[in-house]
């Protein structure tokens, strides 16, 4: 068994096992039960959960799943964008008012 994630909280640690088990990837969650007792032990990679892959012929397999996902791109900070009928401004991420239901115009957020 080998260590191939160390998470900063139980449900990113479980979203990487479920990544690493959709690639066909073995994996297990260990140390989960310990992020209750954050604030009485001191915060280390040993005290928070990780990602631990059953075959160790595939960690490297599995680093490399791993890698394609903190690479990704964070996309929850673009570039707001004004509702054309009503003014209103709008997070990137949504394609429609969210006050009066107009959607988005084509082009770039933010346009």
């Amino acid at each position: 068994m080998t260590q191939v994630f160390v998470a900063q909280h139980p449900t990113e640690a479980h979203l990487v096992q479920g990544l690493l088990e959709a690639n066909g990837i073995a994996a297990e969650v260990h140390g989960e039960s310990l992020f209750g007792a954050r604030g009485e032990a001191p915060v280390t990679p040993d005290t928070l959960p990780s990602v631990w892959v059953l075959d160790d012929d595939q960690a490297s397999s599995a680093r490399a799943v791993l890698a394609a996902y903190e690479s990704r791109e964070d996309t929850s900070h673009g570039v707001a964008w004004v509702c054309p009928a009503c003014g209103e401004q709008i997070e990137s991420q949504f394609t429609e008012c969210w006050k009066c239901g107009a959607d988005r115009p084509s082009g770039k957020a933010g346009e």
